[in-house]
């Protein structure tokens, strides 16, 4: 049975998420501090260090998770041999693209903060840029298995960062909407998927020229 302590424990740690998660999104990651979040969140800073030992433990909580649940997704259609390649990816992009927009006040968190560069050989150095290296991973995979066998490892990658640019630049695009994701979802389905259908034909086109 739960002791009232360790409910009273379990509720400020989520108040100082909470107030966390809100704070960031509105001032930014860098503009906020410790004592501000202590303050929303009801608590001294003091008593939050016993939670976590700085931001980036906070920021580590709150992406994480709904990160690698995005991962497991993007996993699963993958394995969906069901499905042709192209299925696959346009499946797997719409999945990221909503979960972005879905979670449009985290955005930032999740991709852009304390981020280093995803699309090197070099081990990522804290678990948050672990995952966001293999969501990469994961796109670049979905984008490779619909074109021509053959291609150059550049030439490749320059792809992938170019399908990865294009979805983030229509993530940006919504950041701010004040839409929902269902009404977003219902107005631009069709334009998010041919977005992925145009890269995926221009890339094939490269290849079949020697371009790239």
């Amino acid at each position: 049975m739960v002791s009232k302590q360790e409910m009273r424990s379990e509720e400020t740690k989520k108040a100082i998420l909470t107030a966390a998660a809100e704070l960031f999104s509105v001032k930014g990651f860098d503009a906020v501090s410790i004592r501000e979040i202590a303050k929303a969140a009801g608590c001294s800073h003091t008593t939050l260090y016993i939670y976590f030992k700085d931001k980036e433990a906070l920021l580590h909580q709150l992406s994480v998770e709904p990160l690698q649940a995005l991962q497991q997704q993007m996993e699963n259609v993958l394995s969906q041999h069901t499905l042709s390649p192209e299925d696959q990816l346009k499946k797997v992009s719409t999945q990221f693209i909503e979960f972005c927009l879905l979670h449009r006040t985290m955005y930032t968190l999740f991709f852009i903060v304390k981020a280093s560069r995803i699309d090197v050989e070099a081990e990522p150095s804290t678990e948050l840029q672990k995952l966001r290296t293999k969501l990469f991973g994961t796109l670049r995979q979905a984008l490779l298995q619909c074109l021509p066998s053959g291609g150059k490892e550049e030439q490749v990658l320059a792809f992938a960062r170019i399908y990865f640019y294009t979805l983030h630049g229509i993530i940006g695009t919504y950041t701010q909407s004040e839409e929902t994701m269902e009404q977003l979802k219902e107005r631009l389905a069709s334009t998010f998927e041919m977005s992925v259908e145009v890269v995926l034909a221009g890339s094939k086109q490269m290849m079949d020229r020697g371009e790239g």
